[in-house]
Parts: C-alpha cells; sequence; structure tokens
C-alpha cells in the first residue's frame, strides 16, 4: 500500500483495552474497545488521524486557511480547529444547528463543549441553516479565495479519499496489536472511517467483519456512500481494490430521532460504560452505536464466543454542552 505524505499528530497507535465489566454486565460475547477517544489533539477523537493527511495535503497546496462544516457540537470542527491553530492555519467553520429552534443564522448561541473550544482555538464561526450550508460553505469558501487567504476546503468529517486513508493505516495499526476479534463495532456517517477501515480489512488481511452503526443515514445510503468512497480511497492508495454496497455493513435500526437528537437508548449506554468501565461517550456518535451494540449483544446477533471490537470515535465534550444537559440530568433507572 502506497504511503501517503502525512503529518504525525495523533498520539499514537491508540491502546486497546479489554472490556470484562461491561462484558459480564450483558452475558455476552467478550468485547474490547480501542481508544481513539485518546488522540490527544484538543481533547481527541478519530478526526485527529484524517488530518494528519489532510493538514499535510493542505500544506503541499500552499494553503493558509482551513475551512470545513458540521454541527454546532462537531468533533470535527474542533479538531480542525486546533490542527489549523498548531500548524499556523487560519480557520474558519460554518456551523449549523441540528433542529429547527437549535439557534439562528444571525446570533451564536451561548458558548459549551465544543463550541467553546473552537473559540478558544481561535476559529472563525460562521452560522447557517442546516438547508443552507453547502451554499454557504461555498461562499465562504469563494469569499476567503478571494481575499487572499489561500483556503483549502475539508470535506465534512474529513471524509474524502485522502482522510480515510488514514483508517486503512489505523487498521494496519490495530492488526499490529495481535488482538483477534471477530468484529470490529463504530459510528458511521460521513463515511470516512468505514470507507478507510474497510480497506485496510482488504489491504492486511482482517479476517473478521467491520460493521457500522449508522447514526443519521438510511443503510442504503450509507452502504453506497461508503463503498464508492473505499473503492476511491483503493485507488489513492495504489490497491486495485473496487467495493459495491453489499460488501459494507451497515446497521440502520438505531437513528432514533436522526442526528444529535438522543433518546434513552443512547443515554442507556452512556451510563452502561460510565459505571461499568469509567468509559465515556458522547451523546451523537458513540453512545448511538454502543446502544446499537448492547442491543444486538441483548438480541443474540453476535456468538457467545465471538470477540467485538468497539472503536470509539471520540466526542466526549459534547457531554457538556448546554443542548444535553437537562437530558443528561434526568435520574436514570439501575
Amino acid at each position: 500500500m502506497k504511503n501517503l505524505p502525512h503529518l504525525k499528530i495523533a498520539h499514537l497507535p491508540t491502546p486497546v483495552e479489554s472490556l470484562p465489566r461491561l462484558t459480564a454486565s450483558l452475558g455476552g460475547p467478550k468485547i474490547w474497545v480501542k481508544r481513539d477517544d485518546q488522540t490527544g489533539l484538543a481533547l481527541g477523537g478519530n478526526k485527529t488521524r484524517k488530518l494528519e493527511f489532510l493538514v499535510a495535503e493542505a500544506q503541499a497546496n500552499g494553503a493558509k486557511t482551513l475551512i470545513t462544516a458540521g454541527a454546532l457540537q462537531s468533533n470535527h470542527c474542533r479538531q480542525t480547529a486546533a490542527a489549523a491553530a498548531r500548524y499556523g492555519f487560519d480557520c474558519i467553520l460554518v456551523l449549523y444547528p441540528v433542529d429547527a429552534s437549535g439557534g439562528s443564522e444571525d446570533r451564536l448561541p451561548s458558548l459549551s463543549a465544543n463550541l467553546l473550544v473552537d473559540r478558544l482555538l481561535g476559529a472563525e464561526i460562521v452560522l447557517t441553516r442546516r438547508a443552507e450550508r453547502e451554499a454557504t460553505l461555498d461562499q465562504t469558501f469563494q469569499a476567503a479565495w478571494a481575499a487572499g487567504r489561500r483556503p483549502y476546503l475539508i470535506p465534512y468529517g474529513g471524509s474524502n479519499p485522502s482522510g480515510a486513508a488514514a483508517y486503512a493505516v489505523a487498521m494496519q495499526e490495530f492488526l499490529a496489536q495481535q488482538l483477534p476479534v471477530d468484529w470490529i463495532v463504530f459510528p458511521s456517517s460521513s463515511g470516512g472511517t468505514q470507507a478507510g477501515l474497510v480497506v485496510g480489512a482488504q489491504a492486511f488481511g482482517f479476517q473478521g467483519r467491520v460493521l457500522g452503526i449508522s447514526v443519521d443515514e438510511t443503510t442504503e445510503t450509507l452502504k453506497a456512500r461508503v463503498a464508492s468512497l473505499a473503492t476511491q480511497t483503493a485507488d489513492l492508495l495504489g490497491e486495485r481494490f473496487t467495493f459495491a454496497a453489499e460488501d459494507i455493513l451497515v446497521n440502520a435500526d438505531y437513528v432514533g430521532g436522526g442526528y444529535g437528537v438522543p433518546g434513552p437508548g443512547e443515554r442507556r449506554a452512556i451510563d452502561l460504560f460510565a459505571r461499568k468501565e469509567g468509559l465515556l461517550l458522547d451523546p451523537v456518535y458513540t453512545a448511538r452505536a454502543a446502544f446499537g451494540l448492547i442491543d444486538l449483544i441483548r438480541k443474540g446477533f453476535f456468538a457467545p464466543e465471538e470477540r467485538v471490537l468497539f472503536w470509539h470515535t471520540g466526542g466526549a465534550p459534547a457531554l457538556f454542552a448546554d443542548k444535553y444537559r437537562d437530558w443528561l440530568s434526568q435520574p436514570q433507572a439501575d
């Protein structure tokens, strides 16, 4: 597999830990966790791996400003702002609320969690509405270009072939840690993490299965997205792999109220991981994937003798967002 230019930003390799108390509580297969919440950049997360490749590409193109977009509490935007600060780029974030009542295009909501960190890191924030995010992102890029700021556009979630390539390399890293597992389970949305893992699994001979728990998309949409991106990523890495939608494993049974709208299942997952293993999940991504993992175990989806790795993609700072304060403060039954 071709080596692409990249920076060394993340704290790698991230550790793999067993989760014996969670395993015992669920009475199912043995569970491990890959701690990509510990990548180190501004409270960590999976996007740091992608930014190693994306920021190197921006440097090679002579860029001076990083521009990307996401929800108001985007983990990807937080890490992009941190990478920009570390390597001397300006940073512009196009942010939008995830529901109709979540703010407006002309007034920034109270600063908390990821949004507060964005400000501390010096990012410029452009507010928009979700339906107008593509147009606003394009306008922001064009304005920066016209002003001579030499912008480089990072896609949602860092999910293009360069970003996804980071997770092909991450699969190689995991296999070198010599923990044989039958399943890798993680949240999937923009598709870059899953596409990279799929390419890495093929390139490095992973014998298990790679299952993305959809955060917000239908099974058909996410399978097609990941298959296309995986094929492009393999080509970038010099591998002659092609992937079809039927090659991609996705479960979209847990999207609930949609992106950024967690429910009782996510809350129970947050409590269970915290109380059994001292492990923090975020309300949007990892809690939804953990909810799916827990429910699948209880339904007998995994054989008792199988070994399951939960790939923790980070995002815990979102726990401290004002948006989720009341939801998290409500008492839960044991």
